[in-house]
């Protein structure tokens, strides 16, 4: 490339050479990171390239800013207006971008090597604790719905199946429905065995002269920070 274009497209301090190598670090921690994300769960596409191209975009504009404080306030300011515009994630997805996010100040001052090194490190964790099962008790908790009649007395009616089959369960919310002649019960219950699931509500059926039955995992939202 000609002299001429080289200083018109890198300005001082910066330098071609420099710039590449702390965009090809940050890129390839933001596609470490997003591969991590995306390890053994479906994950939302969008954000899985956002993940991928936060660090080279968070190191871009710590490069611009370069020591003005000016424009670092104004920048401040831009970067608190998205909070605004923004719905609120899981804990891991909210872990990731701020991961990403300071994966890319990182690389943005030059230290390249401690880049890739916390990249490796907490990525490898999050994949690690993804082997290991950590968390996953959750999986085995339900939102449970059951219709009863209201001659049924629902204090005592299930009691031994929840007592053979869950670990906890507990009576969130009573209703009536149906003119008053059913009654709504909505527990929540942790299950002993995944795969047990089936066998539990096949004994509730028994009890509650088979009415309807709405058995769910639990709602995204409450693995939100």
């Amino acid at each position: 490339m000609p002299d001429f274009l080289i200083q018109f497209f890198t300005p001082s301090p910066w330098d071609m050479t420099v710039l590449a190598r702390c965009t090809l670090t940050s890129l390839g921690a933001g596609i470490l990171t997003a591969a991590a994300y995306t390890f053994r769960q479906i994950a939302n596409r969008h954000l899985v390239i956002t993940l991928a191209l936060l660090p080279m975009i968070v190191q871009l504009i710590v490069m611009l800013v370069n020591g003005q404080v000016g424009t670092g306030i104004a920048v401040m300011g831009a970067f608190s207006l998205v909070r605004f515009r923004s719905v609120a994630g899981t804990a891991k997805e909210i872990t990731s971008i701020f991961l990403a996010m300071a994966l890319g100040l990182a690389a943005g001052i030059g230290a390249l090597g401690y880049t890739f090194l916390f990249a490796l490190i907490i990525n490898g964790l999050l994949v690690l604790c993804t082997l290991m099962g950590v968390g996953e008790a959750g999986n085995q908790v339900r939102d449970l719905k059951i219709l009863i009649p209201d001659d049924k007395d629902y204090t005592v009616i299930f009691a031994d199946v929840f007592a053979q089959y869950t670990k906890t369960a507990r009576l969130e919310r009573v209703r009536t429905v149906n003119l008053g002649s059913l009654y709504e019960l909505h527990y929540t219950v942790m299950l002993k065995e995944e795969n047990q699931e089936k066998a539990f509500i096949d004994q509730i059926r028994t009890r509650n002269s088979n009415l309807e039955i709405h058995c769910s995992r639990v709602l995204r939202d409450r693995d939100a920070l």
